[in-house]
């Protein structure tokens, strides 16, 4: 977006909106919702530079709950147009501040994202992938805000609200700054968890000791009803208001309280979104944007999740304003959500000031107008996502803005971020009749654009598949792997030449309320993979045992494993086939053991373990012999996964194929 003193417009330009942009004669004076018939509803408007509102904060993605995993083993071109699409100004979504979890070795949502800080001794500003996410956006948008938020912390800090943990947190600031040149502009408490009071302005003086004093704090990350009771504690409490920047509410419905309105701080909806990417969830997301501000004067709305790179059967897939979870083959999607915001962020930044007489609802939609900090621009922001009949809006632009043209862009379910031309006032005055269910833009800037990449098709997760480590450096994450309890790290393989995948937590952390995790398991592959064999090679370290899992499926946001099959292998020997079913709403254990045994299995030695798949047949091999051969059809399909318990245990050469006597079958999802 770039601003426009003046401008040239060809007689031609001047068209009509699907018969809409009107210009008339009239003087516009209060807002005004007619009572007469359904097809002439008109709203009048006034737009007055001086009668401002609070500050645009700008509108903000959430990088958390390890949301972004598969992101990272993307090819180019893709991973770079993905990026664009997300944070590049004036090409798709454009988002303005980015929010990255404070990784714990815990399960935030989708599976883990590695900490920094692996036990109190050791510091590692290379692990996880937000580091480099935060890199490539603030490299396509240098103005680009940084926040982070924890949502637990790993084993070893004991208490969450301890010195441990702000020590922690200003660890991740430094360490974002000493290794990787980043700013990180504000940080918060604990996600979605009842804050310690207390310990926000021990976090307070932690930063400020630690020379981070212009790291601002956001609190309390609460959600609904909860998720603006700290503004009630601030107004009782004057350090702790002077130690909060700004008050963050989750999903708050558009609405605040009357308390926190009168706080004299930034609100913010810091986590927020529709959790889906059609065109409903599009006009969600323009609702927000509006309506968070109209209603709830809140400056700065942040989106969970910017891109859906994590598997379809794990919780809350789809949640994405992008879709690209498909690494293997570089296809990604662009849906109409990322158009939905950039009708906010090509055409404001923050800075910009709302104008409160022109930020109003209207039939079955809203309006949001801004000023730019120079006073020489403006931009509208209007959506009718609720009303399935048109309207017309006239407007009297007041003072230097009334004679500036306006460029017109609009989204609609059949048509996303297309522009349609100028508006010329006459003396400050204009009409525009808007379509139902419709987002549009009006602007006296230019440079917005519609990007144009283009992915490649989808193609199936490869099959057979090998993975033998080998191409990777010490501590990386192998690629297509979803940790979601324990943390998987390439290694040395114990006892050999080359590379293994080694599980490096000892023990499970501060877990996140929403999401108790199970023992270690990470997982890849495809949902529709039937008739298979999987075998990896496996090595307990002292004591404990080792799993692999197959036709894995749904997997729960709790501890309990996945849908699938489940064998797990001791140090002692014993050896149980589990078939694991969770059924939503019902308590008892998901796990039911359908095969058991005992074999010759020590610790600290490399073993072979194997599941085949053929139709309802299940053969589990240990060492290469079939141990057992068992019937069950509960599971027809899905992915593979290996893990053990809050012990050491290395992996290598996992392999899926069709087998020797498996005759390989196509399947079809009902």
């Amino acid at each position: 977006m770039t601003t426009s003193p003046g401008f040239r417009i060809s007689r031609d330009k001047l068209l009509a909106i699907s018969g809409v942009l009107v210009l008339l004669g009239i003087v516009a004076g209060k807002v005004y919702h007619p009572s007469g018939s359904k097809d002439q509803k008109k709203v009048f408007i006034a737009v007055n530079a001086n009668q401002e509102g609070r500050v645009f904060e700008g509108i903000g993605a959430v990088s958390a709950g390890a949301s972004s995993r598969l992101l990272t083993d993307y090819p180019e071109p893709q991973r770079s147009e993905i990026l664009d699409y997300l944070f590049k100004e004036n090409f798709g979504a454009g988002f303005q501040h980015l929010k990255v979890e404070i990784g714990g070795d815990v399960n935030s949502a989708d599976g883990c994202e590695p900490s920094h800080m692996h036990s109190r001794e050791e510091e590692n500003y290379s692990r996880g992938y937000e580091w480099w996410l935060m890199k490539e956006a603030k490299k396509r948008n240098p103005d680009l805000l940084l926040d982070c938020l924890a949502w637990g912390a790993p084993y070893w800090i004991g208490d969450f609200y301890s010195q441990d943990m702000a020590d922690y947190v200003a660890k991740f600031i430094q360490g974002a700054k000493s290794a990787h040149g980043l700013d990180i502009d504000y940080t918060g408490i604990w996600n979605e968890v009842p804050p310690d009071l207390a310990w926000i302005k021990l976090l307070r003086r932690t930063l400020d000791a630690r020379g981070l004093k212009q790291v601002k704090i956001v609190a309390a990350d609460e959600t609904l009803r909860r998720g603006w009771v700290i503004a009630d504690e601030m107004i009782k409490d004057s350090e702790l208001k002077d130690a909060i920047h700004a008050v963050g509410a989750h999903y708050p419905k558009f609405s605040s309280t009357a308390q926190a309105k009168q706080l004299g701080k930034p609100l913010w909806a810091s986590e927020d979104g529709p959790w889906h990417a059609g065109w409903t969830s599009a006009m969600d997301l323009a609702r927000m944007f509006n309506r968070n501000y109209v209603i709830g004067k809140i400056t700065k709305t942040e989106i969970w999740s910017p891109v859906t790179s994590y598997y379809d059967n794990l919780p809350v897939p789809g949640s994405g304003v992008m879709r690209a979870n498909s690494p293997w083959s570089g296809h990604y999607e662009v849906p109409p959500t990322v158009w939905a915001t950039a009708h906010t962020t090509q055409f404001t930044r923050p800075g910009w000031q709302y104008l409160d007489g022109a930020c109003v609802l209207i039939d079955g939609g809203s309006l949001v107008t801004l000023k730019s900090p120079s006073g020489e621009d403006y931009s509208m922001v209007i959506e009718t996502t609720d009303t399935e009949n048109a309207q017309t809006l006239s407007f009297q632009v007041e003072g230097a803005f009334a004679g500036k043209p306006l460029h017109v862009w609009r989204t609609r379910a059949n048509e996303h971020f297309a522009e349609l031309g100028v508006i010329q006032p006459r003396q400050g005055v204009f009409s525009l009749s808007l379509d139902a269910r419709s987002i549009y833009s009006l602007t006296t800037t230019t440079g917005q654009r519609k990007g144009q990449a283009a992915a490649p098709p989808a193609t199936p997760f490869p099959f057979p598949y090998r993975e033998d480590f080998e191409s990777y450096e010490a501590g990386a994450a192998p690629r297509y792997f979803a940790d979601q309890a324990g943390l998987f790290e390439v290694v040395k393989r114990a006892g050999t030449t080359g590379n293994a995948l080694r599980q490096v937590i000892p023990s499970k952390g501060i877990e996140w309320p929403a999401h108790f995790n199970p023992a270690p398991e990470t997982f890849l592959g495809a949902l529709n993979w039937t008739d298979y064999e999987v075998s990896v090679d496996a090595l307990i370290e002292k004591a404990g045992f080792v799993s692999l899992f197959g036709r894995v499926g749904k997997i729960p946001q709790s501890f309990d494993p996945p849908n699938g099959y489940w064998l797990k292998v001791s140090d002692n020997g014993d050896w149980q086939l589990d078939r694991v079913r969770s059924i939503k709403g019902k308590m008892q254990d998901p796990k039911t053991i359908i095969g058991s045994g005992k074999v010759r299995f020590t610790a600290d030695q490399w073993h072979r373990l194997g599941l085949r798949f053929n139709r309802a047949i299940i053969r589990v091999m240990i060492d290469h012999e079939a141990v057992a051969e068992i019937q069950d059809a509960t599971f027809a399909s899905g992915m593979v996964g290996i893990g053990g318990g809050w012990n050491g245990a290395q992996f290598d050469n996992l392999s899926i194929s069709s087998g020797v006597d498996v005759e390989p079958r196509s399947w079809t999802r009902n």
